[in-house]
C-alpha cells in the first residue's frame, strides 16, 4: 500500500508505506526526514498500487497534540526568518532575494538552525549578514544560493500549461534539455513559448522529444504524398498521435491524415516539386 502526503499545500507530492495505518485525506500525519519526523498532510489516503512498496519510507504515525504545537512553532520560526532576513538584506544593500526559509528546532545535537534559500545576479559577500542574521535570530544559520531552476521547484507555480509546476510537484532530477528538442518537435523557437517559470527551457520538452527523434518513418514537411482524399503537401508531423497535417494541392484544404493511410500509398515525389 501507498499514500501520498504534502508539507505545503499544493506542494511535492511525496510517497509512502502507510504501514499498519490508514491516514484518509486531510490527516496530519509524521514523516521520517533528515532532521527528525515532520507533520504533512494526507493528500491521498493509503491504496492498494501495483508495485513493489519495499523502498518507500513507512509513516512514524498519526500527529498527535504535541506534534501539530512543535508543528505550528516551526512555522512560526521560519515566517520570523523570513522577515528578518529581508529586512537585513536590504540594511546591507545586497542584490539577493528570499526564495525559502528552513529552521530545525534545537532538539538535535546541533541546537536551533534556520537556512536561508536565495537567489542572486551573482556570488555574494554575506558574511556580515549572517552574523546579523545570527545575532536577530539567536541560532546557527546557513545561507544557501540557488539556481533559477531550483528556485521555481521550492517556490511553485504554474506553468503555460495550466498545471502546477512539473519541477514542483513530481520531477525528482533536473535532466538537460536543449533547443534541438524543440526543432525537432517542430515548435517555434519564440523564448516566450518555450521557457518556463525559471526562464530556462521547459522540462516538458523532453517528455514527446523521443518520439520525435525516432520518426524517421514520418514523411518530412513539405513532401508530397498520397492520402484518401487526394494528393496534398505534408505541412506538419504528429508523432504522439502517429498522424500528419495534409494541405491539399487542389483546393488548399488542411487535413489530419493517420500515418498509416499516408505511408501505405506514399508515392516519391520531390519536395521541391510544384
Amino acid at each position: 500500500m501507498l499514500c501520498a502526503v504534502s508539507f505545503n499545500r499544493y506542494g511535492r507530492l511525496y510517497y509512502l508505506d502507510p504501514g499498519e495505518l490508514t491516514p484518509q485525506v486531510g490527516d496530519k500525519v509524521l514523516v521520517p526526514t533528515d532532521d527528525g519526523p515532520e507533520v504533512a498532510e494526507c493528500v491521498w489516503a493509503a491504496q492498494w498500487v501495483g508495485e513493489d512498496t519495499d523502498g518507500f519510507p513507512k509513516l512514524v504515525g498519526l500527529a498527535g497534540e504535541d506534534d501539530l504545537r512543535r508543528d505550528e512553532a516551526l512555522r512560526r520560526r521560519k515566517a520570523e526568518a523570513k522577515v528578518a532576513a529581508k529586512r537585513l538584506i536590504r540594511a546591507h544593500g545586497l542584490p539577493m532575494k528570499v526564495v525559502a526559509v528552513d529552521h530545525v528546532l534545537g532538539s538535535g545535537e546541533g541546537g536551533e538552525r534556520t537556512t536561508v534559500y536565495f537567489t542572486a545576479p551573482h556570488r555574494v559577500d554575506f558574511r556580515s549578514l549572517v552574523r546579523d542574521l545570527g545575532a536577530t535570530l539567536h541560532c546557527r544559520v546557513e545561507l544557501r544560493q540557488l539556481s533559477a531552476r531550483d528556485s521555481a521547484r521550492v517556490q511553485g507555480g504554474i506553468g503555460s500549461c495550466g498545471r502546477d509546476l512539473c519541477c514542483a510537484t513530481f520531477l525528482t532530477d533536473f535532466e538537460p534539455v536543449t533547443i534541438r528538442m524543440a526543432k525537432d518537435q517542430d515548435l517555434p523557437l519564440n523564448p516566450l513559448r518555450i521557457s518556463g517559470a525559471c526562464g530556462r527551457l521547459m522540462c516538458c520538452l523532453k517528455y514527446e522529444h523521443p518520439l520525435y527523434a525516432d520518426s524517421s518513418d514520418y514523411p518530412s514537411p513539405g513532401q508530397r504524398v498520397e492520402t484518401p482524399d487526394g494528393l496534398g503537401k505534408v505541412v506538419s508531423r504528429h508523432p504522439p498521435s502517429e498522424t500528419v497535417t495534409v494541405r491539399q494541392i487542389s483546393g488548399g484544404e488542411t487535413k489530419r491524415c493517420s500515418l498509416s493511410d499516408v505511408c501505405g500509398s506514399r508515392r516519391a515525389y520531390d519536395s521541391g516539386t510544384s
